[in-house]
């Protein structure tokens, strides 16, 4: 009675093991939907920003990472994916830095340019 009892515990242990290896197999991760909006958003505000004309290798980058991982979302590899779209964001965000940092760039060689113009004009008129 005792050997039928311990054969039995370990049948149900094995089954147990077995449905949790199952349920395990069927849990896929989920698809990305949030992480890929997020992508495309800040690939958006990349191109506003001037990241084709100011940092056009990062923008090409970015938009390759998301085409990649549209493509993988249509194969359902849904983690391959996810990761495709937060490098295509981080390389988005860094075409957006560079496009402000080169306008900025620009903005403060306009002034200086301005500035010199200016002492050039109060030399001239102070002789």
């Amino acid at each position: 009675m005792n050997t039928l009892f311990s054969y039995q515990w370990y049948r149900a242990a094995g089954a147990i093991g077995c449905v949790a290896v199952v349920i395990a197999g069927c849990a896929s991760v989920p698809a990305p939907k949030e992480q890929m909006a997020v992508s495309k958003s800040a690939i958006a505000n990349a191109v506003s920003a001037g990241g084709s004309e100011y940092a056009p290798v990062e923008m090409r980058i970015a938009q390759q990472k998301m085409d990649r991982a549209n493509r993988a979302m249509e194969k359902e590899d849904y983690e391959n994916a996810r990761w495709l779209a937060e490098e295509a964001q981080a390389d988005a965000r860094l075409a957006e830095k560079k496009a402000h940092s080169a306008k900025a760039q620009k903005a403060a060689s306009v002034t200086q340019d301005d500035i010199r113009v200016l002492h050039e004009e109060m030399n001239r008129k102070s002789k």
